[in-house]
């Protein structure tokens, strides 16, 4: 693989972590801040929601005004808006303050979802995609290895406020690195003005494109999966197995061991035995472990050790299935990659949020409710991916 590729994917990398270090690194100090504001942990679990909606909504800005003006000056308005917010976190003086801080950072970090998946698309298609997406994923798993540890010696050091003063210095370094190390990928003769007819009918292109909207939910409900885990996994792990803030961040460095492993075989195995095959495969795996799981728990027999391991599993089949239907869900359209990417990044979003949102009245500090959510996302992944067409991708592109 040539040198420009593996540069390509550790700049993507290092600018997209920029929106999960923003969810990682704060995970330990999720109690710590329920305490400080007096709230609940409904309400502390809001900021993750809010962050989601702000995201969610914004990637349909972002991707429209690349298609318009190319990629790096969206880009570089979205890091300019998440520094803002997590500047705005890191000086909250109540729950409320928080959550609009954590909407604003949203509202930025849409950007460093939505370009790079846009960006991707104007280089590759097929495999040669999905190759390059699993290594930016690659760049990106140092987030949920790193970041809670690295939030939770903030804590030892300081407060959970010093995590979003780090994020946004971290933001500011991801301007720099958007403007001297990123190239535009967008051609002017290849950029679409950005109207409303245009939109409209790009938006009606997707949304009855088949493959488009099965593929998008598929990773949708997968990724809601994650964004539950991440919600309530604090909370499961320091309340009813006693963990520590850095014992939690050990924990769930593990779990994210699986999702990058196996992520980096999707592209080979798409390769050899086609992308749908690989989906296919992927979906079953997931539903199958996660209901395991949640058997296991109904049944009394998860121990740390059993839910730390099967997460492992579970999260395997999930990287497996993620980067290769991000890819086959934008492949017809890169004509209008950046609004696919929005729109598909959205309709994500939504998914988590409105899972998270569903089952969090059922968070009590234990691992079931949150096991049978994760269980719940994983069999509309498989329900929805058995609706997918036969064929919705050739087996590699550059």
């Amino acid at each position: 693989m040539a040198y420009s590729t593996f540069r390509m994917a550790a700049t993507l990398g290092l600018l997209t972590v920029v929106g999960p270090f923003a969810v990682d690194m704060y995970l330990p100090a999720l109690p710590a801040i329920a305490r400080d504001f007096d709230t609940s942990v409904a309400a502390t679990q809001a900021t993750l929601t809010t962050y989601l909606l702000g995201f969610g909504i914004a990637q349909l800005v972002y991707g429209p005004w690349s298609d318009q003006v190319g990629r790096r000056v969206p880009l570089y308005a979205g890091l300019g808006v998440f520094v803002l917010g997590s500047l705005g976190c890191a000086t909250a003086q109540s729950v409320e303050w928080m959550l609009a801080g954590r909407f604003v950072q949203g509202v930025g970090g849409a950007a460093v979802m939505v370009i790079p998946r846009a960006i991707i698309r104007d280089m590759h298609t097929g495999t040669a995609a999905t190759r390059l997406t699993a290594l930016v994923m690659l760049v990106v798993s140092v987030s949920p290895m790193l970041a809670p540890l690295i939030g939770s010696l903030l804590m030892l050091a300081g407060s959970w406020r010093s995590i979003f003063a780090l994020i946004s210095v971290y933001a500011v370094l991801g301007l720099f690195l958007a403007r001297f190390a990123l190239a535009e990928t967008l051609t002017p003769a290849r950029r679409i003005p950005v109207n409303t007819t245009n939109m409209v009918a790009g938006i009606r292109v997707l949304l009855s494109s088949r493959s488009f909207v099965t593929l998008t939910f598929v990773s949708g409900f997968g990724m809601a999966s994650f964004l539950v885990f991440i919600a309530g996994g604090s909370f499961v792990y320091t309340q009813e197995f006693g963990l520590s803030p850095m014992q939690f961040s050990l924990a769930f460095a593990c779990n994210a061991v699986g999702f990058f492993a196996a992520s980096q075989i999707a592209a080979p195995l798409g390769t050899r035995y086609g992308m749908q095959s690989v989906v296919r495969l992927a979906t079953a795996g997931f539903a199958l472990s996660a209901v395991a799981l949640l058997i296991l728990a109904l049944v009394g027999a998860v121990t740390l050790w059993v839910l730390v391991g099967m997460l492992v599993v579970t999260n395997a089949f999930l990287g497996l299935m993620i980067p290769t239907t991000i890819v086959m869900a934008l492949d017809e359209h890169g004509d209008i990659a950046g609004l696919a990417s929005s729109l598909g990044g959205t309709l994500q979003m939504a998914a988590g949020a409105g899972m998270i949102t569903v089952f969090g009245p059922f968070f009590d500090g234990t691992a079931t409710p949150m096991i049978a959510a994760i269980a719940l996302c994983a069999t509309m992944a498989f329900v929805v991916s058995q609706l997918a067409p036969k064929r919705t991708v050739a087996a590699s592109s550059g």
